[in-house]
């Protein structure tokens, strides 16, 4: 619930909320506030293996000494406050209800000041996306691009005041945040927030006790839901719609979650999150089969082209290309990256999405496949460099490659090709250890074969098409 008081009141004052990734370490938490500028930081306390507090701590250490709301850091040279959610006070932080009881020292008048001298075409959310450097991008979004976006897909899914909708998809991320919070607030629904992280039977059970009539989620969550135990003991029957999106929806699995989850309107959804998210989207009375093997048509006062990715050229309906989107809902850049930014949006302000798709006579979208290598695990985009660079730190290591490689319930896993140097004897679970603590655990690989040799090109680079086959081989004997 916090999390929504800080989305809509920044979103009043014209501040900046930027979202931070949960399972973020120390190094990726450092960057990001300091990249973006970060004045103050909202924080858990604790959330799996992740305790927030002793991070924080850690990059500031002047919080022990701290008597005041605001503080001087040098590790972090922006950030003065820290507010923390935790049960219990907390040394040189201050705590959520201090926090809420500042508000009544506010002058209203000053506020509404500020409101009167805001704009829709200011920048008022940045989202991390993986970087291909190593370091995450800050997609900036406007007040325009994610509240039309809230808008139109909620109109697109028929919802009103009636409906009641589980949001258990991460709120730091497009879905949750414009899809789910934004969504229900155009729409005056209900949202429901089943856990602090996913889980399946929680997610049936808030379904079954609120009566929910829309259910979103990725892939790996829906599988998660029909898969439980306990699936038939609960009354899903409330259920009329939902969003699946995130990562690619195998058909197989859209079939089994209009009958057996009662969700005959369900609609996938396909974008990224530098256009807020989405740039297509299924209707519910499209034909079957368009709903559960296309990403849907594209999204009014939105534009399509499928291009030559070498060419830029515009090529015939029917043939695979680079998907390009254009409209509202294209961000207004990177963060701090004109370089990077120039890179995705073109002069014309396309966004070149990096994904092939084709489109057909009647426009429906297929997404075939990725121009660059990034992994979706679970709903997550991972870029392999990120990983290798990070993997390159390890003394013991020669030359590493990542790879994704298929998986039934994340969609994708991280497999790590790795080379040691002479007289290195590393194990896999030394690597793992490596990693845990320093990189996200979403980015740890799940699979590593030692190598002697890469597959190569004749000009040296690395065949990461060929790599993937013989993964494929090695792990799945029987595939």
């Amino acid at each position: 619930m916090e999390w929504l008081v800080v989305q809509i009141a920044t979103a009043k004052l014209g501040a900046i909320l930027v979202n931070i990734n949960p399972g973020y370490r120390t190094n990726e938490l450092e960057y990001s506030l300091n990249h973006t500028q970060i004045k103050a930081l909202v924080i858990g306390d604790k959330f799996k293996t992740s305790d927030y507090t002793e991070m924080i701590y850690e990059l500031a250490p002047e919080l022990y000494e701290n008597d005041d709301a605001f503080f001087e850091s040098k590790t972090l040279p922006y950030l003065k406050t820290v507010i923390s959610l935790a049960p219990k006070n907390l040394q040189g932080i201050v705590m959520w209800d201090e926090f809420m009881d500042m508000g009544s020292e506010i002058n209203l008048n000053e506020v509404l000041e500020i409101q009167r001298n805001l704009s829709f075409d200011e920048p008022i959310n940045i989202q991390f996306t993986s970087g291909t450097s190593g370091r995450p991008k800050g997609a900036t979004l406007s007040h325009h691009n994610i509240l039309n976006n809230a808008d139109i897909i909620t109109t697109i899914q028929n919802l009103n005041h009636t409906d009641k909708i589980v949001i258990p998809v991460p709120l730091y991320h497009c879905f949750g945040m414009v899809l789910g919070n934004l969504g229900c607030i155009t729409k005056g629904a209900a949202m429901i927030y089943t856990s602090e992280g996913f889980n399946p039977e929680l997610v049936l059970k808030a379904v079954e006790e609120e009566k929910a009539t829309s259910l979103y989620g990725v892939p790996t969550m829906f599988f998660a839901e029909l898969n439980h135990p306990e699936l038939k003991k609960y009354d899903l029957s409330s259920l009329r719609t939902g969003i699946m999106a995130g990562s690619l929806c195998p058909s197989e699995l859209m079939k089994r979650v209009q009958k057996e989850l009662n969700m005959t309107e369900v609609e996938i959804g396909y974008g990224m999150t530098e256009t807020s998210p989405l740039s297509t989207q299924t209707r519910i009375d499209a034909p079957f089969e368009k709903r559960i093997s296309t990403v849907g048509q594209i999204l009014p006062h939105t534009e399509i082209k499928i291009i030559n990715p070498e060419t830029g050229q515009v090529i015939p309906i029917g043939e695979p290309g680079e998907l390009c989107t254009r409209g509202f809902g294209v961000m207004l850049g990177y963060w701090g990256d004109e370089e990077k930014t120039r890179e995705s949006i073109d002069s014309a302000r396309w966004m070149h999405s990096g994904d092939l798709a084709i489109i057909d006579e009647e426009g429906y979208v297929s997404i075939v496949g990725r121009i660059k290598d990034m992994i979706i695990r679970g709903g997550e985009n991972i870029y392999p460099k990120v990983i290798e660079e990070f993997l390159y730190t390890h003394p013991g290591i020669e030359e590493v490659s990542v790879i994704g490689v298929p998986d039934e319930k994340f969609g994708e896993q991280i497999c790590a090709w790795i080379q040691l140097k002479k007289g290195s004897k590393i194990t896999e679970i030394e690597i793992k250890e490596y990693c845990r603590g320093k990189i996200a655990y979403y980015k740890i690989p799940q699979y590593i074969l030692f190598v002697d040799e890469f597959p190569m090109t004749v000009t040296g680079k690395i065949r990461k098409a060929e790599m993937r086959e013989i993964s494929i081989k090695k792990l799945f004997k029987n595939a």
